[in-house]
């Protein structure tokens, strides 16, 4: 059974950090493309940081570049997002995704619940 687990979200003041943290079960983790995205209310799904399979290579949009820091511990099946100088834009509910092209335009997407990021005073 396919499981992605995100935790760390909650309420923090503009410029503050928080650290989210993906666990992952059910799937081979290591061959697997991880992403964040965030969707804010009445807005669409946007992917916010991603990570390859092995870790060497690292995208952000341009909107959290220099704040947010994605890695990966395949031997821990987790994906973190380390998000510093939060901004009240930044408030939104973030995802953790794992995809895997698997080649004929076919293609494997797992998401988690999501968890809760507000940034406030």
């Amino acid at each position: 059974q396919v499981q992605l687990v995100e935790s760390g979200g909650g309420l923090v003041q503009p410029g503050g950090s928080l650290r989210l943290s993906c666990a992952a079960s059910g799937f081979t983790f290591s061959a697997y493309v991880m992403n964040w995205y965030r969707q804010a209310p009445g807005k669409g799904r946007e992917l916010v940081a991603s990570i390859s399979s092995d870790g060497g290579t690292t995208k952000y949009a341009d909107s959290v570049k220099g704040r947010f820091t994605i890695s990966r511990d395949n031997a821990k099946n987790t994906v973190i997002l380390q998000m510093n100088s939060l901004k009240p834009e930044d408030t939104a509910v973030y995802y953790c995704n794992a995809q895997r092209d698997l080649g004929w335009g076919r293609q494997n997407n797992y998401w988690g619940q999501g968890t809760q990021v507000t940034v406030s005073s």
